[in-house]
């Protein structure tokens, strides 16, 4: 018998760590993991391509799925292929293709989701179970607009404001702006919650924050590409 399981990996790929089972079962892991943490669609270029590898020791189909947020449902992309069978060790490219009935104004974010299928699986010795464990890689997918400036360090031009209880963090920028959810208040260093880990252009987010007296705000800025950076105070408006 041979059972598969799955497993969300977002962002930057990390090592799979496998739980302890009984002796008589076999673990097996199977991954596509693109060469990159996140994908950045230029709306000059109109595509982007990246390469995900089989890591597995036998081949997979790779199934490739683009997600809208929440907060943004256009459907504004594609992938091709979004099936492919992929051998061990070998890698396989995939377009991004923008699809838009109008040029973009700011930013836009969405995932991608690679999944790998096992295929054609030896089966387990009498006695024995066997466990598939696939696990999927969730990317964010930027869409950047065509004569928008690069912008390194968007986090400097969010605009923070303390009202009635309420901490309000505004984006008035046309980026995308990656950023960790737990934001410090000081001198007093009471702590709040921001609801996701991005904020998009346009965006005001307000979180209820313990009562104090805050000039500033630290929070753990991230880089386009997900990684972290030192912490980065800004004043509070009051």
């Amino acid at each position: 018998m041979t059972i598969f399981c799955t497993f969300a990996r977002p962002l930057i790929p990390v090592a799979l760590v496998a739980a302890t089972l009984l002796s008589s079962l076999q673990v097996h892991a199977d991954g596509m993991v693109p060469n990159t943490s996140v994908v950045i669609v230029n709306e000059a270029d109109g595509e982007a391509s990246i390469s995900v590898t089989n890591t597995d020791s036998s081949v997979a189909l790779m199934h490739v799925t683009v997600e809208n947020i929440p907060e943004d449902t256009e459907s504004l992309v594609f992938v091709t292929p979004p099936l492919a069978r992929v051998e061990a060790s070998q890698t396989q490219l995939v377009r991004f293709i923008l699809q838009t009935e109008k040029p973009l104004q700011t930013q836009r974010l969405k995932r991608v989701i690679f999944e790998g299928i096992p295929q054609g699986k030896a089966a387990a010795a009498p006695g024995h179970a066997r466990v598939g464990v696939t696990v999927r890689q969730n990317l964010p997918v930027i869409l950047h607009p065509k004569g928008l400036a690069p912008n390194r360090t968007p986090w400097t031009d969010l605009q923070w404001s303390l009202k009635d209880g309420q901490l309000t963090v505004g984006n008035d920028t046309p980026y995308v702006v990656r950023l960790g959810q737990e934001v410090q208040l000081l001198p007093s260093a009471a702590t709040a919650m921001l609801p996701r880990s991005y904020v998009l252009p346009g965006e005001h987010i307000r979180i209820p924050v313990p009562e104090s007296a805050a000039t500033q705000v630290r929070f753990q800025p991230a880089t386009v590409y997900g990684f972290a950076v030192p912490h980065y105070e800004a004043d509070i408006k009051i």
